[in-house]
């Protein structure tokens, strides 16, 4: 009889686990008589457009971003990248937040400045908000592929009488539609699984219309749009996936010595990216600590979102180990590995009202702490699987093929030898799934138990009351959590471009 690899029956339970909410989601469909009705096409084709104009200002901000951060040689490069970069690491909610209020008759601009703006809000107000953030999706996956590309190929062109721009156009675009393309659609997922924006915005698209039917009870029409929802996302997922990575081999860099006016007219163009998605929302809600202070917001808030989040990152980790290694094990573990990943397509609205409705089947679990991290580790449990198995797939299996040669078990070698030197990996994880779930708007609103007020929670609250100055503090931590996670996602993007750079001295 073939005995299965000892992580197998783990990983399939929590493989089971997280495919979980969408059989939920189907029960509880059953009961809603509307399919598709006026105001559902409605509600479509304004999440249809939303993404459409996400993916499209997206691309015309990042390319040429991701052109200038890969090519063009300019003092203190690292930190226009990290400038450039940071919108990536933001919750969209907080840009959309700041210039909601910013903008428009009685906005802060015009209370401060004197100088009147049209207000920000609606289809184009969101799809703004939404392209300032998700630009650095394109921008990110481009100059990726943009620095493993052969300049020698640029240099051919201009030798052949092609204008820089020209080879530009006609020799490094082509090459790189694949990585804009991914880029594009990471965006759109962005956009198809984001409350806080359009809701703000007040725009009608499928997570705010759940989040509406969730708050009048109407949890059959919510499911109902759910599945609507998750369709479109799984054709966004499946897109993705059939997208290829560049297939040539590195060569010599590309790099662009621009006179001092030239890459001065650059840095001038960039600007209003930056003041819009970072400087904007950091000086206004500076502005709001200073004018009222830190009134109506508790510590606990900042320590119940630590604390949900702590121990999200703890199960998280603890349920990626079994997974991890079991798709290092065999094809099956791979499987329920990549159905681990389906949590992380699924937006936290969806999230949410799967297990509103399964925590109503089980009172117990209804309105708890339990429920809420349970919520997150399903959503971000693939942020701690893909950094363990990466840590373990590095190891060298001959340390562990030693260890049984003197005599340890498959056991004691794991706990003695495979668990700690994939330490680095699981706090890698955990800081990334803390990170996320502290920024966790929808499903929080929805299963955080009653008088449980965390930052997001919070902030989402002094913006239905009207107290946006209140805003301040719980805003400012998270631009602070934010920046954390910044500093751990461009710490790998400077690994992988070093590895870039190696490869191609070779």
């Amino acid at each position: 009889m073939r005995k299965f690899p000892a992580p197998y029956p783990l990983a399939f339970i929590i493989a089971v686990l997280a495919i979980l909410p969408v059989g939920v989601l189907f029960s509880l469909a059953q009961d809603s008589a509307q399919l598709f009705d006026t105001h559902n096409l409605r509600v479509l084709g304004n999440t249809m457009a939303l993404m459409v104009l996400t993916i499209a200002g997206a691309v015309i901000i990042g390319v040429p971003l991701a052109l200038f951060t890969a090519y063009v040689q300019l003092p203190f490069k690292r930190v226009w990248l990290i400038l450039l970069a940071a919108p990536l690491a933001l919750p969209s909610y907080i840009g959309a937040f700041a210039m909601y209020f910013s903008f428009g008759r009685g906005g802060e601009i015009e209370n401060l400045l004197g100088i009147p703006t049209p207000p920000v809000d609606g289809l184009w107000g969101a799809a703004l908000v939404m392209s300032l953030y998700t630009y650095p999706f394109v921008m990110m996956t481009t100059r990726a592929s943009l620095l493993s590309l052969d300049g020698s190929l640029i240099n051919a062109a201009r030798l052949l009488g092609q204008s820089l721009w020209g080879s530009l156009w006609r020799v490094v675009l082509p090459r790189v539609l694949n990585s804009i393309a991914a880029g594009a659609l990471l965006a759109a997922l962005y956009a198809l699984s984001d409350f806080g924006t359009p809701a703000i915005m007040g725009l009608d698209t499928f997570t705010r219309v759940i989040f509406v039917e969730y708050n009048a009870f109407g949890l059959s029409q919510a499911a109902m749009l759910s599945l609507q929802l998750m369709v479109i996302v799984a054709l966004v997922l499946f897109l993705e996936s059939r997208i290829g990575g560049a297939g040539e081999r590195p060569g010599k860099h590309l790099m662009l010595w621009p006179e001092k006016w030239q890459y001065s007219l650059m840095l001038l163009a960039s600007m209003p990216v930056v003041l819009l998605s970072v400087v904007l929302p950091l000086a206004i809600f500076l502005v709001w600590l200073v004018r009222e202070g830190t009134g109506g917001f508790e510590m606990s808030y900042a320590w119940n979102s630590a604390y949900a989040s702590l121990l999200a990152a703890v199960v998280a980790v603890i349920c990626a180990i079994p997974v991890a290694h079991a798709a290092l094990a065999g094809k099956a573990g791979r499987l329920m590995e990549r159905i681990t990943y389906f949590g992380f397509g699924v937006p936290g609205i969806v999230m949410g009202t799967a297990l509103v409705y399964l925590g109503l089947q089980l009172p117990f679990l209804y309105q708890t702490l339990a429920l809420l991290v349970v919520a997150y580790v399903l959503r971000f449990i693939p942020l701690a699987v893909g950094s363990v198995r990466t840590t373990a797939e590095n190891l060298d299996a001959s340390l562990v093929k030693a260890a049984r040669v003197l005599g340890a078990s498959p056991r004691e070698a794991f706990v003695r030898i495979t668990l700690p030197l994939t330490l680095r990996g699981m706090v890698a994880g955990a800081a990334l799934v803390f990170l996320e779930a502290m920024r966790e708007l929808p499903a929080t609103l929805m299963l955080g138990p009653t008088g449980f007020e965390t930052l997001a929670t919070y902030l989402w609250r002094v913006y239905e009351a009207g107290y946006f100055g209140r805003a301040a503090v719980p805003g400012l931590f998270l631009v602070l959590l934010s920046g954390l996670g910044l500093i751990l996602m461009l710490s790998g993007e400077r690994k992988a471009e070093f590895t870039i750079s190696e490869d191609s001295r070779r």
